[in-house]
């Protein structure tokens, strides 16, 4: 575990959007539950109104497979793991944490209202603006949703002046548009029963793709019509952006380790053989190519123990599985409606970033142009918490919010257990 601090930047977020309440010394835990490992990061706003990153911690857990809960003892274990490495290292007691939700789950309602003001002269309030969220968010919930996010997008005045922050403008009116955020009850449901194991509380729900916007996007992505996808051990989740506009989310059950399975099944070898080759040979491609060099195979299960293939073996197998995976999401974002709004496509996650030509074959399959994130950010964080760093940069910068922080304690060892939709109801501006 890395002792070193790491500051992620809000100054640019914060100039953004207005009515953030972030008091020196608040504390954010974000906690991703990925297919392979949970990751916890701990953030601590410093004098300088930046998120100081105090501690990352992981564990393995095999407790969520094709983007499911399977095993919530599993995973219960995991968190509490985390979290208990994270207090021995920062001192702290950790009664509640931000996490991540699949894309699969979500459901996303574009809805927008109009506020009118008292007093046109008073100027603009930041109640005025809570109140107006609390507003928009008044739409029917359909039969097994529940309402966990409420992400304000665009402000106009009556002048049709378009704000990212109203506050203290003179004008007897406003309309604000935003994205309801609904999720599956009965997965909210289980990731309530699993923290509560864990003796933990949640501030909040954050669907993936939604948290990592802000730190796997570059400055000029951030206002194009962005395809953000993040591809992982066991799971591929995909955010579809209109500048800041929240279009369309979902996940798919395919990731890095299918690539892992076809090398171990097609060269009949162990797992831990084939993942090894796929990291040391990883190309996207086969016409790319330069030596088609020799390799020994030394788990090979068939008679002969010395099997040797070449190197274009293994990455035809390597291109088949990507192929399929992007074949998959353009038949997702197409049946969605949402491929013609697509201008770039932005890869990131820990089961494509070490393949070589990846966009390439990402832009083959798709006909968009990809590319592999360069966000600003992402070089100063490990890959493996990048998910998390970016969860707790999101509740860091969100808007108009009474308060971010999580339930921290420094001295009492008695854990405060709040209902969590009453802690939902606060991460709503309430």
């Amino acid at each position: 575990m890395s002792k070193n601090v790491i500051y992620i930047l809000v100054e640019n977020l914060l100039l953004e959007n207005g009515g953030i309440n972030l008091a020196i010394g608040d504390i954010i835990v974000g906690i991703d539950i990925g297919t392979s490992k949970v990751c916890t990061v701990v953030g601590e706003v410093n004098n300088f109104g930046q998120i100081e990153i105090i501690c990352n911690t992981s564990y393995k857990c095999n407790g969520l497979k094709k983007g499911k809960i399977i095993n919530e003892d599993d995973i219960t274990l995991s968190i509490a793991k985390t979290i208990k490495d994270a207090e021995d290292e920062t001192n702290l007691k950790i009664n509640s944490a931000y996490v991540t939700i699949p894309g699969k789950y979500i459901t996303i309602v574009q809805n927008s209202i109009t506020k009118e003001i008292k007093d046109k002269y008073a100027g603009i309030s930041v109640r005025d603006v809570q109140s107006a969220l609390m507003q928009v968010k008044d739409i029917e919930i359909p039969d097994g949703k529940t309402l966990i996010d409420i992400v304000p997008d665009k402000i106009t005045l009556e002048n049709g002046t378009v704000v990212s922050d109203p506050v203290g403008n003179l004008s007897s009116a406003f309309t604000i548009s935003a994205q309801v955020i609904l999720a599956d009850r009965d997965y909210v449901r289980q990731l309530n029963s699993v923290f509560k194991k864990a003796g933990l509380e949640i501030d909040g729900i954050v669907p993936i793709t939604l948290a990592e916007r802000n730190l796997i996007l570059d400055k000029n992505e951030l206002h194009d019509h962005v395809m953000l996808l993040d591809i992982g051990a066991g799971n591929t989740d995909i955010g579809v952006f209109e500048g800041s506009t929240f279009l369309y989310t979902n996940s798919i059950p395919v990731g890095g380790d299918n690539i892992t399975h076809d090398i171990a099944l097609v060269l009949n070898i162990a797992e831990e053989e084939a993942d090894k080759l796929k990291r040391q040979y990883g190309l996207a491609l086969k016409s790319f190519i330069d030596n088609d060099n020799d390799i020994i195979l030394n788990t090979s299960r068939d008679n002969n123990k010395n099997r040797i293939i070449k190197s274009s073996e293994l990455i035809e197998i390597i291109e088949a599985r990507i192929e399929e995976i992007f074949t998959i999401i353009n038949k997702d974002i197409t049946n969605h409606g949402v491929k013609q709004k697509i201008n770039n496509v932005v890869l990131t996650g820990q089961g494509i970033i070490n393949i070589n030509k990846s966009d390439v074959a990402g832009k083959i399959n798709l006909n968009i142009p990809v590319k592999i994130s360069t966000g600003r950010a992402v070089s100063t964080v490990k890959p493996t918490y990048r998910t998390s760093y970016a969860l707790v940069r999101y509740i860091a910068a969100r808007p108009f919010a009474k308060t971010v922080s999580s339930n921290i304690d420094t001295q009492s060892e008695e854990n405060v257990f709040k209902n969590i939709m009453e802690r939902i109801k606060e991460f709503f501006y309430s």
